[in-house]
């Protein structure tokens, strides 16, 4: 059956409410409508939880040169200089304009609103140079850049909404271009069209693709499905960072402990109490990410303990509760007192360093459709990314897609074909989607994990195969649900995930294979996928 579809039309189309999202339609707002679509509440982004901070040259013992070389060397041999180097260099403009033009309130020495902004240190970083609001510093930029967003004229966004597929034409020529989006409205469960000569993605996370993840329930990789299914090309997404310190409890098992509270002097400990990275690392707790992450897995697997602990008892406990008092507020209640008591954690999927792969303006290689923020990969992060470097990146490529928009987008036709529903029904068969969902979040987690070889990634690759395949029917069969279109995504976007990591015989960054132990100089370059190379859209 094909029903009358409703169809929106608008100048710029931006999915997702995010930093990036937002800032991007704050900046091109002025210029012509703009459509917001966001699956679940507009705060409800990945942005709200970023705890750390903004990195960005403002110390004076510190420098350009220095922030690059940090990103470079934690990036494994795979940044792309040139961007790293652009986005170094945009980043202190950039924080600036967040916090005069947008009203964020980042910390300030001594509290003084003219002060210049107080500085944290991370993994990773040579120096003090994140900038952050105490220890909430995403829900902050998503309080400020969301007001300045509902004040607009010209912005529009629409709750609830949940991305089908991208709307795309090709010629027989060969050229392609993107116009918009079928979009499933989950309040009034119908299917709508919006229409746009610009569709920028800033949907964030892959993180719900792992069973065990910081990432809120809206991380489900719909960007770099979508993207895929329409012959953009994707790379790098063998490099899932897994961030060290999850709070290990039944009560709070996707909390973050941020790595502020390492730079800030925690100490990471065995069961014992002995320092698990003394001798591991010249750089101990503040170790890169990656080797973090790596020293944790190990030692859990060596003692068969199922957590290590963040130390910070022998710190100042008044200064400790002023600096992250979400942190202990969120620990208190669940019966851990940081001040007294070490901080039971495990490593747990964090962030996608690869992605849609774009330029430094965000533009992919479909005319027409921008990707910005996480589901990009720029070249900014490499083999994996530097402590706070993500909300950099968010807003630097944002900045960027604002200013070249125009001159990128394709004219929608004079026709946009309705939703074409054919023999769907609705479902009698949801257990199967569950189910699924379960199964490819475990498939993932324990064949596509901190720890990899041949064997366990062509396990994954080929559970994943029958549930996509049982996935792909279920889709046609049924009519669509959020549920059913986020388990497409992820078990695409898991597929993917293997395909890259197969293909990359060593270990670097992120990705860390028994089977090729060491980093290997023919494989400096990136893993790029599309439809025609990769795994069945």
């Amino acid at each position: 059956m094909i029903a009358s579809t409703p169809i929106h039309h608008a100048r710029y189309l931006v999915l997702g409410s995010g930093l990036a999202g937002l800032y991007f339609a704050l900046e091109v707002a002025d210029r012509g409508p703009v459509v917001i679509l966001t699956k679940h509440r507009a705060e409800s982004s990945n942005t709200r939880w970023a705890q750390g901070g903004i990195s960005a040259v403002f110390a004076g013992d510190d420098s350009l040169e220095e922030h690059i070389e940090d990103t470079l060397t934690v990036g494994a041999g795979l940044c792309n200089r040139d961007m790293v180097t652009y986005a170094v260099q945009r980043g202190p403009t950039l924080v600036r304009r967040l916090a005069e033009r947008y009203g964020v309130h980042f910390d300030r020495v001594g509290g003084d609103e003219h002060a210049p902004f107080e500085l944290g240190r991370e993994g990773g970083h040579s120096r003090r140079r994140v900038v952050h609001h105490r220890d909430t510093t995403g829900y902050e930029i998503e309080r400020a850049l969301l007001a300045a967003a509902h004040a607009h004229p010209n912005i529009t966004i629409h709750e609830h909404h949940t991305v089908i597929d991208l709307l795309s034409w090709t010629k027989v020529d060969g050229s392609r271009g993107c116009f918009g989006v079928y979009a499933l409205n989950n309040a009034a469960d119908r299917v709508e069209a919006f229409v746009a000569p610009i569709t920028v993605l800033a949907t964030g996370e892959a993180g719900r693709v792992y069973r065990y993840t910081t990432n809120p329930a809206v991380a489900t990789a719909d960007g770099v499905a979508v993207a895929y299914r329409i012959g953009a090309s994707v790379g790098n997404l063998e490099f899932m960072q897994f961030h060290p310190t999850c709070l290990h409890h039944p009560d709070a098992n996707t909390f973050l402990i941020s790595e502020a509270l390492r730079g800030e002097g925690g100490i990471l400990r065995r069961a014992d109490g002995s320092d698990l990275m003394a001798e591991r690392h010249p750089m101990g707790s503040l170790a890169p990410r990656d080797v973090v992450a790596r020293e944790i897995d190990a030692e859990l697997k060596r003692s068969g303990e199922r957590c290590v602990f963040l130390d910070m008892t022998h710190l100042d406990p008044d200064y400790v509760v002023s600096r992250f008092p979400a942190i202990h507020a969120r620990c208190m209640s669940v019966g851990i007192d940081m001040r007294k008591d070490p901080i039971p954690v495990v490593p747990a999927a964090h962030y996608m360093c690869g992605g849609i792969v774009v330029d430094r303006h965000g533009r992919t290689d479909v005319p027409g459709l921008m990707a910005i923020g996480e589901v990009a990969m720029s070249g900014l992060h490499g083999a994996c990314r530097l402590a706070s470097n993500s909300l950099l990146e968010a807003v630097v490529l944002a900045d960027g897609a604002a200013q070249a928009c125009d001159d990128f987008g394709r004219g929608p036709p004079d026709h946009v074909s309705p939703w074409n529903e054919g023999a769907a029904r609705e479902s009698d068969e949801a257990v199967m989607v569950s189910a699924n969902w379960e199964e490819v979040r475990a498939a993932m987690w324990n064949f596509v994990g901190i720890v990899r070889s041949d064997k366990r990634l062509e396990r994954g690759r080929r559970r994943l195969d029958l549930i996509r395949e049982e996935i792909l029917e279920y889709y046609w069969k049924f009519r669509v649900t959020r549920d059913v279109l986020e388990l497409r995504n992820i078990s695409l976007v898991g597929s993917l995930i293997i395909e890259c990591a197969r293909q990359r015989k060593e270990s670097r960054g992120l990705h860390y294979t028994i089977d090729y132990p060491t980093t290997r100089d023919e494989y400096a370059h990136d893993i790029i996928l599309d439809k025609r190379s990769g795994p069945k859209a």
